[in-house]
């Protein structure tokens, strides 16, 4: 207790202390209010199905998951989240502690309140529960441990001699890649900072180093022995993402950017992009011009370690904007990392103007907040719906127009399956439920617990039903009934009426259940009852 108070007795710590934690509870009630996104209930039946691995991500997002749920036995949009908020709060020490290493404890302050800011790192990283969450946590937990092993000696002349924290890096970066696939971007980018330093090269000497490969790749072990039983499709589906398909739109990858620098929100995402090519632009400049290839002597090493973690994701995901629509979430791994600069080069700023510095921190932080808050509201009540009980000023958007409308209250879903004597006599009797997207099942699921105990199933035309391939057999329920459930956007499509009234004997509508938003009906829940299943439904994968 004695050790706490000492430590807030210091402004500097008592500011640290107020971001962590009015960050984590303005997150949590967030978390608490927004409905579960389609990802975050798919991986909700993750936990549900517990595997070495995933068609889609490896085996953290399980765990994250169902943490919530499994500590408290109840199954909602705040408890599939708990995972994710205390890993970002860990992951915002991990970059604190980081930069307060590499540079001072004032830029770690402007880092942390950088990262405690950015709306993406927010939702992405700190909210929803998604792959992202465990994988910036060991991504800063891998970036630390980096830290303390190559700068520990104060004095850079020194030979820098290997340590045992090299075998615990490559647990780190192992439980990163366990996290999402961007760990083996990270692992490579510890590499090339070693391989292009001539002080770190030792490295590869050391036996430190090849046990820490070891430690790796007994840590990813889930992730190969899965993919080993299953001919290597998630190595299959990843890297055919990545495979160019037609041309290339170099106009693509300019709105690659400019979304990325929204998500980021734009007095934090241009200012991370300048600093995240300045250093590689003003090196090659003085390479050229001094006719040397020695690029790592015009920056410290401290920057260069950050480059290399973070400049691959960043450019090499924007690159691949100009082939293929990419998720924003996907390059973010490296704005993360170059937060670090910002925070740095923020100190030289204020030395030129300190109440600039801080009139940028807060008026952007008062910004996402507020932009945050209005979508909460616009989401959970409809503020901009029209028509709406809650509208302000009447509204304006209609409830077609607006995406958000998509997204389901499991809480009323569950409230419309207990209500119905339809509904329940149907669950007792049917052995399977199916949707026609992947990403409908998890809602489904996460409304019906308590209320019943039933398989869920995929079978899409399009025959893209992901982890499902492997949850079940597709001979399984030969012989057996079934519910269809389906969202308004896709009742009645003729395609997919045809291809599942040709597997069952009969297709019968038994109930609707709307899904309303401001008093008003935005959704609706339509249930079939499907009787005998005639043949395995048709998949391109699984077993």
């Amino acid at each position: 207790m004695q050790i706490a108070q000492k430590w807030l007795a210091e402004k500097t710590n008592q500011v640290v202390f107020c971001l962590l934690v009015g960050g984590l509870l303005f997150r949590a009630f967030i978390a608490f209010w927004l409905y579960p996104t389609f990802d975050e209930a798919y991986y909700y039946l993750y936990s549900l199905h517990l595997d070495w691995s995933y068609f889609d991500h490896p085996l953290l997002v399980a765990l994250t998951t169902g943490f919530g749920p499994w500590l408290t036995g109840v199954v909602s949009q705040f408890t599939i989240r708990m995972g994710a908020l205390i890993a970002h709060t860990g992951s915002l020490v991990l970059l604190y502690l980081t930069s307060k290493k590499l540079f001072s404890p004032q830029a770690a302050k402007i880092t942390l309140a950088i990262a405690t800011i950015s709306p993406i790192f927010q939702v992405g990283f700190g909210i929803l529960s998604l792959p992202d969450s465990p994988l910036i946590f060991f991504w800063s937990a891998s970036l630390f441990c980096a830290t303390t092993e190559f700068f520990r000696q104060p004095d850079s002349s020194k030979s820098y001699i290997p340590s045992y924290r090299l075998a615990i890096l490559g647990i780190l970066v192992g439980l990163a890649c366990l996290s999402k696939y961007h760990g083996f971007i990270l692992g490579l980018g510890l590499v090339g900072f070693c391989v292009t330093n001539p002080r770190y090269r030792c490295v590869f000497r050391s036996p430190w180093a090849w046990l820490s490969l070891g430690l790796f790749l007994i840590t990813i072990f889930p992730i190969l022995f899965w993919n080993i039983q299953h001919d290597w499709v998630s190595f299959r589906f990843q890297s055919e993402r990545a495979v160019p398909r037609g041309g290339y739109n170099l106009l693509s990858v300019v709105l690659v950017c400019l979304a990325g620098v929204a998500y980021l929100f734009p007095t934090i995402g241009l200012p991370l992009w300048w600093v995240s090519l300045r250093p590689m632009l003003t090196g090659t400049v003085q390479v050229f011009s001094q006719k040397s290839l020695k690029f790592g002597n015009f920056f410290p090493d401290s920057w260069l370690l950050i480059l290399w973690v973070s400049l691959p994701v960043i450019l090499g995901f924007t690159l691949i904007g100009g082939y293929r629509q990419i998720l924003p979430a996907w390059s973010m791994p490296g704005f993360w990392g170059v937060t670090l600069l910002l925070g740095q080069q923020a100190i030289i700023w204020e030395q030129q103007s300190r109440h600039w510095v801080r009139r940028w921190l807060l008026g952007s932080g008062i910004m996402v907040v507020t932009i945050l808050l209005i979508a909460l509201l616009q989401v959970t009540t409809g503020i901009m719906q029209k028509p709406s009980q809650y509208a302000f000023m009447g509204g304006f958007l209609p409830p077609k127009d607006d995406p958000s409308t998509e997204l389901i209250d499991i809480q009323q879903l569950r409230r419309g399956f207990a209500a119905s004597p339809i509904l329940s006599t149907a669950l007792e009797k049917s052995s399977f439920i199916f949707t026609n997207r992947y990403y409908i099942g998890g809602p489904v699921a996460m409304s019906l617990e308590p209320l019943a105990n039933i398989p869920i199933t995929c079978f899409d035309i399009g025959k893209d039903v992901r982890g499902f391939a492997f949850w079940s057999v597709a001979t399984q329920w030969l012989g057996e009934d079934a519910l269809y459930i389906t969202t308004k956007p896709f009742n009645q499509r003729k395609d997919l009426m045809d291809s599942y009234q040709s597997h069952f004997s009969s297709l019968t509508e038994i109930a609707t259940i709307p899904i309303r938003r401001g008093g008003v009906v935005v959704n609706v829940i339509y249930v079939y009852q499907a009787k005998t299943l005639l043949k395995p439904y048709p998949r391109s994968y699984g077993i």
